[in-house]
């Protein structure tokens, strides 16, 4: 028997049970609770392992180091996730991972005690004990909620309420912080790619919104103030009049006591937005508070008494350095490295993510007056290309579908099922989360220049594959540049030298499925290189990259929209692409595509939209109605609509659309809870159709869109404030002008 792997178990096993996190500040029920019964099992088997490190044991010998093996790596992860508890964690994901291991746990102990049980006096009594250790599974539960979700059917308030009592996510406050520690964990999955852990987690932070949602309805359903207090008037977390609201980083307002009190806890997020607070300073929200002192003097209703500091929750603060991260930004605690998005809170908004050193990034020239002379909107996030990274599932090829597979699926269909006054199929109060789907690739990692002799040696004998009569050989050789393309700027340039551009560009035509696939993503990898898209747009590669957009696979589709993008930075390229017919299969991508092909739709329709001529093209061919549906958080696309719509809204047309789509509405709560750069083209669409239209107005006035407004005059990007304050400016001008007639 294999005397070391039997010795690492032991270890393993000591090093668990030296852990103490009774006594070490880490602390909390639940985690007490898995500790004490692991620890029961564990301090069962070990005086057996140490029994027989010294003496021979007539057994299965390959089973039982099997079975040491597995076993000894369930325990070092249980000593891991113990390890990281803290105070600020994710109650549902501990639970969960916790119970599974303790099963396997168990599952090897019982193993164990059965192969030395023929060679070894062992006490009964233990492995009775070992079958029957156990508990209420909290797991079970939640999987139960989790998996009538998934399948349609809400859980019950039955099911709620035990999980809710089983983990101690009673309050508002715990299941925020819930969601946030989720939120967490998500974002660390998304950059490791385990599309496995994205999935699972984007399950839990759906069944944690429900609860949330759900929570606040009771909450208001049980109030006692016999007129409804309105939305904007309440704290987000306090759900109780304000009277002392402070406006926080992201903008949204708060009660004083209750968001210091969330802030002193070492949460650097905001609660309802989920954006990172980029500094902790309290504003008062005068305008606000004014509002609230008005409504209550006209609806008969006391103000309560100024709340100076809310009953804190009750959080034992974590002592190791493990958990001190939550409060050091280089720590390791998922808790303070929240989904962050530096372009939005930089101020940065009129930049795209730099593709590759060296090259200039895919950049429509950012916010501000357009070639039409009209403020065109700040860009969304664009579409990156195929990278050199060896983690082909941020690439843009068949290898990248684990992605599609991470769209929170889970959380759309949670929605489906809550009411809103704004948006038929999600709850108002959900929780708003921006997309975490950053640029599908990295820059291409530093790596040493290939010889460009042998490269093009390789290269020119590929180009001449392109011509082969064989439909193998043509697969094969537009497969290897594709790939070759995708690596760095050398390559793209040996390849458009080599007169692949033109061959390329034919293959678009192809009847063979793969050929085209290849092609369209050889060619969107070309693109990079800016050299290249004029030598693409100039080889007439426009029309056959609208024929892949209508007739290609959903991969040939999505890259042949992120080409036209692509191509579409270079100015003339706005005018070719709008005038060749490609806005419409855009259009139609845009409403029936994959995820990411809408995402690539978009991107380019943005794009397009910023030279003038084209922003009626794109309001007949029928895309406000999708870009309005697209405004839906639950999507992870609300940005993008926004930044396509705010230019749409320069014409009269596409005014009328919005309006006609019930795109206002929507607008309004993407300036009261969506992310800097959404907030900002929102405002700037909202002036508008209100400085345009007084049917607009009075529909957006009726929306409630002054306090957010007010708010997002204090504390939006510079350009966000300059039309928040326009459009603040406009109504109390039309206030008075109205007052003035009367």
């Amino acid at each position: 028997m294999e005397i070391s792997l039997l010795k690492t178990l032991v270890k393993n096993i000591s090093s668990f049970l030296h852990l103490s996190p009774l006594d070490n500040g880490l602390c909390c029920e639940i985690v007490e609770k898995y500790y004490t019964t692991i620890e029961e099992l564990l301090k069962l088997i070990k005086p057996i392992l140490e029994s027989i490190i010294n003496t021979p044991v007539a057994s299965d010998e390959q089973q039982l180091q099997n079975e040491f093996t597995d076993m000894s790596q369930s325990v070092d992860e249980l000593k891991e996730l113990f390890e990281d508890c803290h105070p600020l964690m994710s109650k549902v994901y501990f639970v969960l991972k916790a119970e599974s291991l303790f099963t396997k746990v168990q599952t090897h102990c019982l193993e164990i005690f059965e192969l030395l049980q023929s060679s070894c006096e062992l006490n009964s009594s233990s492995l009775e004990k070992m079958k029957h250790m156990g508990y209420e599974k909290p797991s079970a539960i939640v999987l139960k909620a989790i998996r009538e979700q998934v399948e349609g059917s809400d859980p019950s308030s039955e099911t709620r309420s035990k999980i809710a009592d089983l983990l101690s996510l009673r309050t508002n406050q715990e299941l925020l912080i819930e969601a946030v520690a989720l939120e967490n964990l998500k974002e660390n999955a998304e950059q490791a790619e385990k599309i496995g852990d994205l999935e699972y987690i984007e399950e839990m932070i759906a069944l944690v919104t429900h609860m949330h949602d759900c929570f606040v309805e009771m909450k208001q359903s049980e109030s006692s103030n016999p007129v409804p207090i309105p939305p904007d008037f309440c704290c987000p977390l306090s759900l109780e009049l304000m009277t002392d609201p402070v406006i926080v980083a992201s903008g949204q307002t708060y009660e004083r006591g209750y968001i210091r009190n969330w802030i002193d806890l070492g949460l650097n997020v905001c609660p309802k937005t989920m954006q990172t607070l980029v500094h902790n300073n309290l504003i008062p929200n005068y305008t606000v508070k004014a509002l609230i002192a008005n409504w209550c003097e006209s609806h008969n209703v006391k103000l309560p008494d100024p709340v100076k500091q809310p009953l804190r929750l009750t959080l034992n603060q974590p002592t190791s350095p493990r958990s001190n991260g939550i409060h050091q930004e280089e720590a390791s605690s998922p808790v303070h490295r929240h989904v962050h998005s530096s372009s939005e809170d930089s101020g940065k908004g009129n930049e795209f993510n730099t593709v590759e050193s060296g090259e200039k990034s895919l950049d429509s020239g950012g916010p501000g007056p357009g070639p039409s002379g009209v403020d065109e909107g700040s860009p969304p996030e664009a579409p990156a290309i195929e990278s050199s990274s060896s983690t082909p599932a941020t690439a843009y090829n068949s290898d990248a579908s684990g992605e599609l597979a991470a769209e929170p699926q889970a959380a759309i269909a949670a929605s489906r099922h809550a009411v809103s006054p704004r948006f038929g199929n999600r709850a108002r109060n959900q929780i708003w989360r921006r997309s975490s789907f950053g640029p599908r690739v990295v820059s291409s990692a530093t790596e040493a220049r290939p010889d460009l002799t042998e490269l093009e040696t390789q290269v020119k004998k590929l180009v001449s594959d392109l011509s082969s009569a064989s439909i193998d050989t043509v697969r094969n050789a537009t497969g290897e540049l594709r790939l070759l393309a995708r690596h760095n700027m050398d390559n793209r340039i040996v390849i458009a030298n080599c007169g692949a551009i033109t061959l390329l560009i034919g293959l678009l035509y192809s009847s063979d499925q793969k050929v085209q696939e290849n092609s369209v993503t050889a060619l969107l990898n070309l693109s990079i290189n800016d050299i290249n898209k004029a030598a693409i747009a100039n080889a007439d590669a426009i029309e056959p990259l609208i024929h892949v957009l209508e007739t290609g696979s959903s991969e040939a589709k999505e890259n042949s929209a992120a080409t036209l993008f692509s191509l579409s930075v270079i100015e003339d390229n706005k005018i070719r692409i709008g005038r060749s017919g490609a806005i419409g299969p855009l259009v139609d991508l845009l409403g029936h595509g994959t995820p990411r092909g809408k995402k690539d739709a978009a991107t380019a329709l943005f794009n397009l939209s910023i030279f003038h001529e084209n922003k009626a093209r794109i309001v007949q061919a029928g895309a406000v109605k999708y870009l309005v549906e697209l405004m839906d958080p639950a999507g992870g696309m609300v940005d993008k609509a926004v930044a396509v719509l705010s230019n749409l809204a320069t014409l009269p047309e596409g005014r009328a659309a919005i309006g006609q789509e019930g795109g206002i509405p929507m607008l309004v709560e993407v300036v009261e809870l969506g992310s800097a750069r959404g907030k900002e083209n929102a405002a700037a669409a909202l002036l508008q159709l209100c400085t345009n239209s007084s049917r607009f107005c009075n529909i957006v006035l009726q929306e409630g869109a002054v306090p957010p407004l007010v708010a997002l005059s204090q504390s939006g990007t510079p350009r966000a404030k300059e039309k928040a304050q326009s459009l603040l400016s406009f109504f109390r001008n039309q206030r008075h002008g109205n007052g003035g007639r009367g």
